[in-house]
Formats: structure tokens, sequence, C-alpha cells
């Protein structure tokens, strides 16, 4: 599948609620089920300087999104950075994934010079944590009962990835 990363511009909305409707998606984030247009069309109406929000694009249909949280105005944080990521439910498996973290560390390393990139991911989302140990994210702890899942806290590991090592 060619798929090609662009930029999230604010007439994305729809996209954006088409991928958080999915089941898997709920599953997988700390989004509630049953988005709404209006509540997507908000968010992503003005997109602060320090963050950074791509779109995977298959086609013209978005196959993911994948937000880079930056902190340039906190100097003991400015050399990380906080990822999210959700890949729409009929594309994961194809490579979205893949293709968003490859744009992510290339921004994050080549333009941006962050030294870190951090993430939390369901303990539960071994496919999840495959492709971020793909690209050298390391599981720095287990945060226990992190969340409210269907029914269930569940817990979640702390990753990531370090241009320097100690």
């Amino acid at each position: 599948m060619d798929i090609t990363i662009r930029r999230l511009e604010p007439n994305d909305y729809e996209a954006m609620q088409k991928i958080f409707a999915g089941r898997k998606v709920v599953w997988g984030t700390l989004q509630l089920p049953f988005p709404s247009i209006e509540i997507w069309r908000n968010r992503i109406a003005d997109v602060p300087n320090d963050m950074f929000r791509l779109a995977a694009m298959a086609g013209m249909e978005m196959a993911g999104q994948l937000d880079l949280f930056t902190s340039p105005n906190h100097p003991r944080r400015k050399h990380a950075g906080q990822i999210g990521m959700s890949v729409r439910d009929d594309f994961q498996g194809q490579g979205v994934g893949t293709a968003l973290m490859q744009a992510v560390t290339d921004l994050a390393d080549n333009w941006l010079n962050l030294e870190r990139l951090e993430l939390e991911v369901y303990c539960d989302n071994e496919p999840a944590v495959r492709l971020y140990k793909k690209f050298d994210f390391e599981v720095e702890g287990t945060l226990k009962g992190y969340a409210f899942r269907a029914g269930e806290y569940v817990d979640v590991y702390a990753m990531a990835r370090n241009k320097f090592k100690k």
C-alpha cells in the first residue's frame, strides 16, 4: 500500500472522527466511544506551535494519525517529545503505523533536535509494542491500573526512545 504522510489540516475533522469511531482504536487509546464530528472539529481547529499533527494517507483516505507534543518553552523538558498515535481499524497491520513512526522519528531527529521520544501503550496491545520496539523504544516502566477500559482497569507501559544513553 502506498502511504503518504502530511500535516493534519483543520478540515480533516471528519476523517479524524472516522478513525476514532473504530472499536480497535477506542480499545487502544484513551478516547471514549461514539465521538462526535463537532468534538473533532474543535480539537483540530487550532493547533499550538509546540504540537505537530501528522496524517497518514492511503490514496484519498486518512488511514492514521500521529501527534507529537513538544515543550520548547520548558527548559528542562525541551529535549523530549510525547507521541500519541492511532491507525484506523480497517488499515491496521498494513504499514500505516510504520510510516507514521518513520516520519515522526525523522522529524524529531533531523528537524526538532529532540533527544527523547516518549509514549504510553496498553501492555496488552502487542502489535503496538512490537512497532515501538522496532523504532528503538524501550519499556521504562509499567503504570498499574492506568486507565479504565471496557469495565476494568488496565496497565500501560511507559516507553521511550533515547538518542543518548547513560
